[in-house]
């Protein structure tokens, strides 16, 4: 089951297919450009009407669905002016030349003393806690973040259906990756503690219970949720604004800390990648089948094996447009703990311009036009 269109929310993007959605991928302080991307797409009028997210994707996903559509961009700034460095900004040409030490120190003193509205380190110390305990299983502990998603997100509105949101944990025991989704009975009402728990990376954050289970980071099974969108919804008609914050394609590195970074890179853009391709084959075939049954003498169509290969020959008609975090000259291996406001600026901007490249292309409106099967489209490049 897909959300159901919302009039008052839907866009002249969404008027060219049944769902627009907004898929947000896990990445620390790389989630600032997410945020930048929702702002100029709210500007140009994309209003989506299903936002699944992982991690600080997850974040975002609840900062928007959890708010009036007129103040999903403010809650999102706010949210981000909390968690960023307070540090004075530097104009860029002064700061350019070491841009890259400012960005190494801005990450340290966040893994040394925390960050404002989202973690700080446990005193004491998690190796001195009793074991079993969950002060004993985190580095940090994040009770400000609960606090700052109370203050600025209003689980009222998520629970009220409007737009549809999904959020990816991972189970600790039994390590299932589980979808929190307020149009799942089962999920129950959407709570604080299913965003925490897509977002409780360990070993810096501590796990979090929901019922009986104790549920860590998304991420730890696929860092985008592309794959729960796509399985979840086998015929959907839609166009979807997928939001990365890891590249897989990249320059060799130079250096050892270029080689983190580029691992890392490759590491949580992998599933990505790997989700749109076994579609696309699954897609394939489905094509070939449907040929292949048309080709069936008029006797053997109502064979109950024949009628259920016809039902699995159904396409789905999708556009996935990939609005990617391009890593910056100056970035590093610490790039997603780097809270600094000068890079969380930034990266706001960066996500701005990407939607902006995207709708300027001329590719921009052949994907907004849902054909057949799955295309994908990286346009801001």
């Amino acid at each position: 089951m897909v959300a159901p269109k919302d009039s008052a929310a839907a866009s002249s993007y969404a008027a060219r297919q049944d769902h627009t959605l907004l898929v947000l991928q896990g990445g620390g302080a790389l989630g600032a450009y997410q945020a930048g991307v929702y702002e100029a797409l709210s500007e140009k009028g994309f209003a989506p009407d299903w936002v699944t997210g992982v991690s600080i994707g997850a974040v975002n996903a609840a900062l928007i669905a959890g708010n009036a559509a007129d103040s999903r961009v403010a809650r999102l700034r706010e949210f981000w002016e909390r968690v960023s460095s307070g540090v004075p900004l530097i104009a860029p040409a002064a700061l350019d030349p070491m841009r890259r030490t400012f960005n190494l120190f801005s990450a340290s003193a966040a893994a040394t003393f925390g960050v404002p509205g989202f973690f700080h380190p446990r005193i004491p110390p998690a190796v001195l806690a009793p074991e079993g305990t969950l002060a004993a299983l985190s580095v940090y502990d994040t009770q400000p973040l609960r606090e700052t998603l109370h203050e600025f997100v209003d689980f009222d509105i998520v629970n009220g259906k409007g737009m549809r949101f999904s959020v990816g944990a991972v189970e600790v025991r039994t390590g299932n990756s589980k979808y929190f989704d307020n149009y799942k009975p089962e999920t129950g009402d959407i709570k604080v503690e299913h965003v925490m728990a897509s977002g409780a990376l360990p070993p810096g954050f501590p796990p979090v219970k929901i019922g009986s289970e104790f549920y860590w980071d998304g991420g730890l099974v696929s860092n985008s949720p592309l794959w729960y969108v796509l399985d979840e919804t086998p015929n959907l008609e839609a166009l979807i604004l997928q939001v990365d914050l890891f590249s897989a394609r990249g320059k060799m590195p130079e250096n050892l800390d270029q080689v983190l970074e580029r691992a890392k890179d490759i590491q949580y853009s992998s599933k990505t990648r790997f989700n749109t391709t076994r579609v696309k084959q699954f897609e394939d075939v489905a094509a070939a089948l449907h040929r292949v049954l048309d080709k069936l003498p008029d006797k053997l169509k109502d064979d109950a094996d024949v009628r259920l290969l016809a039902e699995a020959t159904r396409r789905r008609r999708v556009s996935v447009v990939q609005l990617i975090n391009r890593r910056f000259d100056h970035s590093s291996q610490a790039k997603d703990y780097d809270f600094s406001r000068a890079t969380v600026r930034a990266l706001w901007d960066a996500g701005r311009d990407a939607v902006h490249r995207t709708m300027a292309s001329p590719e921009w409106h052949r994907a907004c036009s849902t054909k057949q099967g799955l295309q994908t489209f990286d346009l801001a490049q």
